[in-house]
């Protein structure tokens, strides 16, 4: 199987020729990776054209934490957090996603400019959000999802996560077409630390091709999680912070990347952003494949490490 068919387009939204760089934005006061730090909306919009001048191809936008134990807030709340938010970042020419599980905060948020739908719960948590999106004909990406994890990582137990996550995902994706959302408009995303351990992540990493033989462009969540903190602790120290996770998140972007993934879905954009080039460049170099510039879509000249096109290089080394 070609490590590109993860990849391929999505109907509505502009086109890469590289693993694309979702920026996260959070607009919330109980966020694992920030802790509220982008809960103003004047912050919030600001903080995204930062994630964009810094690399970032799309901006997800979400009102409601989703890690576990975290309590739900009302939708009125959501609203008032979200809409003016994705307003102002879609006037700014920001291509914005929104992170929902509600179909009405979907719907408001596309009306206010969104232009994809990520809803961690693949649909299953609000029956209207399928109708929703498939009326708006939105892209909508289906997260794997066995349940709100307000009383923490629920059903994680797995005899083999891969075929179980594939599987399930497949059931998913099957409900999403039936209810009228095209074929070339799902992504698929494994849900990494949603309903499970360190162990189960990895394993699903370690198999990205398997997902991306579901026949949906793929996207890969991985950043700041918990497992990650597990890695970089071994198997005596303490995690490290969230933020402090962040070479760590860019090593999975740079492998979810080489396996073909659409996107990746992270806080800290700038590294990811290279490295995603950087897994580009080393494609190019082993198809033959010429780069292409990330907005023109014209062949460029690569420099062979950094990967940026030959006219962003100094005309001569510097000289130390």
């Amino acid at each position: 199987m070609s490590k590109q068919s993860g990849r391929g387009r999505v109907a509505g939204l502009p086109e890469w020729d590289r693993c694309a760089v979702m920026g996260v934005v959070n607009v919330t006061p109980d966020s694992f990776s920030d802790g509220g730090r982008w809960f103003d909306t004047t912050a919030a919009i600001k903080h995204g054209l930062d994630l964009v001048a810094q690399g970032a191809d799309l901006v997800d936008v979400g009102g409601e934490s989703t890690r576990p134990g975290a309590t739900r807030v009302d939708e009125d709340e959501e609203l008032r957090r979200v809409v003016p938010v994705v307003r102002g970042l879609a006037s700014e020419g920001v291509v914005v996603s929104v992170d929902t599980m509600r179909a009405s905060v979907a719907a408001q948020a596309l009306a206010a400019g969104a232009a994809l739908v990520n809803d961690v719960s693949g649909g299953l948590a609000d029956p209207a959000m399928i109708p929703a999106v498939a009326d708006t004909g939105a892209p909508f990406v289906v997260m794997h999802w066995r349940g709100f994890l307000e009383g923490g990582n629920v059903k994680g137990r797995y005899a083999d996560v891969v075929a179980e996550v594939v599987d399930e995902l497949h059931t998913r994706v099957r409900a999403v077409l039936d209810g009228g959302i095209a074929p070339d408009r799902i992504v698929v995303d494994p849900g990494l630390g949603f309903s499970k351990e360190a162990e189960h992540d990895l394993a699903l990493l370690a198999h990205l091709d398997r997902l991306s033989g579901l026949g949906h462009p793929l996207l890969v969540a991985a950043s700041r999680k918990r497992f990650l903190g597990r890695v970089l602790a071994g198997p005596e120290g303490a995690p490290p912070p969230a933020r402090e996770r962040d070479a760590a998140t860019a090593a999975v972007s740079a492998l979810a990347a080489q396996s073909g993934a659409w996107a990746v879905r992270v806080h800290e954009v700038r590294a990811t952003a290279d490295a995603v080039r950087v897994a580009r460049a080393v494609e190019g170099a082993r198809t033959g494949a010429p780069a292409t510039d990330a907005h023109s879509g014209r062949p460029t000249t690569e420099h062979p490490t950094t990967g940026r096109p030959a006219r962003e290089q100094p005309a001569a080394p510097e000289r130390t």
